[in-house]
């Protein structure tokens, strides 16, 4: 099982230059950064993790800037979006920046996609938030087509393309699609046009949940997603039962301090070759 840690990439943090090159040196497989475009002061949506929102929250860097730095200083460490609010971005330039940060990457982008769960953050994108998983499909579904294509176009309910060229393309073929989200919903997603499912930690049974995961996708015909499992604990038991899972990658959250590093080099401990 590969293991990766995750990042609110601030002005607030330590360089992600800095985080970037320990995590490769420590011998973590990724680095993934979490993204808010903004938060409205209204606050009406209460933090899903309950008390008060973390000022991290509102001092996220644009995820593509970040990792771009991240890659640039990096040869192996893969990078990754934790997750990319595609309901809040144009998905013609969302692709122009997944293609062009896996081709100056060398193949090492996981685009993890969500749907988001600031109601007023969304609303300021112009996005109905009851709509907001279909908006997803649509745009991921035509970011694909420009990456896949030489002409691509997409006509869908809540993304339109003309036919259309659009270079460069991802090295990889196809991008890694992680789908996040806990959900039945988030699973169907991820087996109709995700490569992977990327779920957190929750009370209900893991093991449970995986086997609804093989069960939806043997009846779609489709092949079972991999799973990777955002925001883990780091716990070397833990670890070790997802891996017996056949969980493909766990991501482990680093705290909301000033400088992780040293956070950082203690977990390098957990890494198994």
């Amino acid at each position: 099982m590969h293991l990766g840690i995750a990042l609110f990439a601030t002005d607030l943090t330590t360089d992600i230059r800095d985080v970037a090159r320990c995590a490769e040196d420590a011998g973590f497989e990724s680095l993934f950064v979490a993204e808010h475009t903004h938060i409205p002061v209204s606050r009406a949506t209460p933090y899903p993790m309950g008390g008060d929102l973390p000022e991290p929250y509102s001092h996220t860097m644009d995820p593509f800037v970040a990792l771009s730095a991240a890659a640039a200083v990096t040869e192996r460490l893969r990078v990754g979006t934790g997750i990319c609010i595609v309901p809040e971005r144009d998905p013609i330039v969302t692709a122009k920046e997944v293609a062009s940060l896996d081709h100056i990457s060398g193949g090492r982008v996981l685009f993890g996609i969500g749907v988001g769960w600031n109601v007023e953050e969304m609303a300021d994108h112009g996005t109905d938030f009851t709509k907001r998983y279909s908006v997803m499909r649509d745009r991921v579904r035509l970011m694909q087509q420009l990456w896949s294509n030489e002409v691509a176009s997409y006509d869908g309910e809540f993304a339109t393309l003309s036919p259309s060229w659009q270079w460069p393309k991802p090295q990889q073929q196809p991008v890694r699609v992680l789908v996040g989200g806990s959900g039945t919903l988030s699973m169907r997603h991820a087996i109709e046009y995700g490569t992977d499912w990327m779920p957190m930690p929750s009370k209900e049974s893991f093991g449970d949940r995986i086997a609804q995961l093989r069960e939806l996708a043997d009846a779609a015909g489709k092949p079972v997603p991999g799973v990777t499992m955002y925001w883990s604990r780091p716990n070397r038991e833990i670890l070790d039962h997802y891996a017996e899972l056949g969980v493909e990658r766990t991501i482990m959250l680093l705290p909301f301090e000033p400088d992780v590093v040293p956070t950082l080099r203690e977990w390098a401990k957990l890494v198994t070759v």
